[in-house]
């Protein structure tokens, strides 16, 4: 078993008290971290705060270039290592891999932008012969960062890429479920030439040092992915400080009486089960047209049976496990509560440990709680529906408000899911986890706040705009 330190300000430091690292899979013990207190959380932000960045925007491009670089060429080890803390399959883990070396580069090419503006002063009767500039600075405190588990590398790269290409300070505290991906990071950034004082990585029970990262008065700013109940904790207790609060989903995909059944359902295939179905964006409900629903079905049933779940180190598993054994626990209570009610079960709910079959049931009602709440695992809830306003009704049912994909090929319908849907996302013939890692992203309603995500808009949550005039 492997005992790893916290990073601060580019110091490993152990603690006292530690806590286990297991793989899902087996619940060997892989690694232990320490369990932070509060002093050690405090100390992170005082250094931090306490720091200057000075990095030009050609410094920070080489630096984000160079980690990009290093987790490039360390592919292989940095997805083991993923699927070691977090059960996720190779093939899930070696795709976030590469994702994450995305964000790194366009973080990179953020860091060059010219971000400022320039306006002419002299534009109505009362104007006057001046210029009015703008420019984007750094915070003057510290960003205080809290990512989940099911992406344990992506979620966290894509809150310290843009605190770095921003020359800003950050305290992260990634999950206890799986720290180390986020532990390897700082260590990558470091070696790619970062300042340690801009980025301290604090591991620890969220019950002890969860409300220091919100209420410390150096964090200038939370930003926070993670569950809708946390996220409203988070709004709750930290008061007036800037906040980017990433929620969970509910996100459907319509398949309308149009679509050809045998893509759909492979997008529904795809965007059910990959990352253990363990997405805010995953595929949460399936509404199809009642004229196409058998065909779909079908189609959709046969995929299922063939998505091969197991070994998560296996090359060839498509599935791995869920995060841990309370969670399989609870998809399977959610789906036999759905069957009990009315809902038929046509493959699935199987679950041994951590492990959970991909599951797929029909005649499912918008009441059942398997899809009036976030099911964070791997299932596909298929549900039928008259017509395209039936179907935004459906789909705007929910609580959430986070994204959606759309499987039609006319055009007057598609614009009027983008206009009526209730989301942050309209994705047409993708999956609704569909996006690039630098395009806006996020969600409304139980979802977010409206505040985005993605490297540029992240940029310029994390900046402060300022203007100023000059007479020429």
């Amino acid at each position: 078993m492997n005992a790893q330190g916290m990073r601060i300000a580019g110091e490993t430091v152990h603690a006292e008290r530690t806590l286990e690292v297991r793989y899902p899979h087996t619940g060997e013990a892989i690694a232990t971290v320490p369990r932070a207190t509060v002093e050690h959380v405090r100390r992170a932000f005082s250094i931090a705060r306490a720091y200057r960045p000075t990095l030009s925007r050609h410094e920070r491009h080489a630096i984000l270039t160079r980690a990009a670089g290093l987790i490039a060429a360390r592919r292989d080890a940095i997805a083991r290592t993923i699927t070691l803390e977090s059960g996720l399959c190779l093939k899930d883990t070696l795709y976030e891999v590469g994702r994450a070396s995305d964000v790194l580069l366009f973080a990179a090419q953020q860091a060059l932008l010219d971000d400022g503006q320039s306006f002419s002063c002299d534009v109505t009767h009362h104007g006057r012969s001046r210029r009015v500039h703008t420019m984007r600075e750094p915070l003057l405190g510290v960003i205080s960062g809290i990512t989940p588990f099911n992406h344990p590398l992506n979620q966290v790269i894509h809150k310290v890429a843009p605190s770095v290409a921003t020359n800003n300070r950050m305290v992260l505290k990634p999950t206890e479920k799986t720290p180390l991906s986020a532990l390897l990071l700082a260590d990558i950034l470091y070696e790619a030439g970062l300042p340690p004082p801009m980025l301290s990585v604090v591991t620890g029970d969220p019950a002890e040092i969860a409300d220091e990262m919100l209420l410390n008065p150096d964090a200038e700013m939370i930003t926070f992915t993670g569950g809708v109940a946390v996220g409203k904790y988070i709004a709750s207790r930290a008061g007036y400080r800037r906040q980017v609060l990433e929620l969970g989903g509910n996100d459907p995909l319509v398949v309308m009486d149009d679509a050809d059944v045998e893509r759909a359902a492979a997008l529904a295939a795809s965007g059910s089960y990959k990352n253990s179905g363990q997405r805010c964006t995953a595929v949460k409900r399936i509404f199809v047209h009642q004229r196409i629903a058998e065909p779909f079905t079908l189609a959709l049933l046969e995929l299922t049976r063939g998505w091969r779940h197991g070994d998560p180190m296996d090359p060839d598993t498509d599935m791995g496990t869920v995060i841990d054994e309370p969670a399989a626990r609870l998809f399977e209570r959610r789906v036999d509560d759905a069957v009990a009610q009315g809902a038929r079960l046509l493959y699935g709910n199987e679950r041994d440990g951590t492990r959970y079959s991909p599951t797929l049931l029909d005649r499912v009602r918008g009441d059942m709680e398997l899809v009036r709440e976030e099911t964070f695992g791997p299932v596909s809830p298929v549900m039928t529906f008259t017509d395209i306003d039936d179907a935004i009704a459906q789909v705007n049912s929910t609580a959430f408000g986070l994204s959606s994909g759309i499987c039609t090929n006319r055009l007057d319908d598609i614009m009027r899911f983008v206009r009526e849907l209730h989301v942050g996302s309209v994705n047409v013939w993708e999956v609704p986890g569909y996006r690039l890692e630098v395009t806006p992203f996020g969600g409304i309603k139980d979802s977010g706040t409206g505040a985005k995500e993605g490297v540029q808009e992240s940029c310029r949550s994390f900046t402060n705009l300022k203007t100023y005039s000059l007479p020429w």
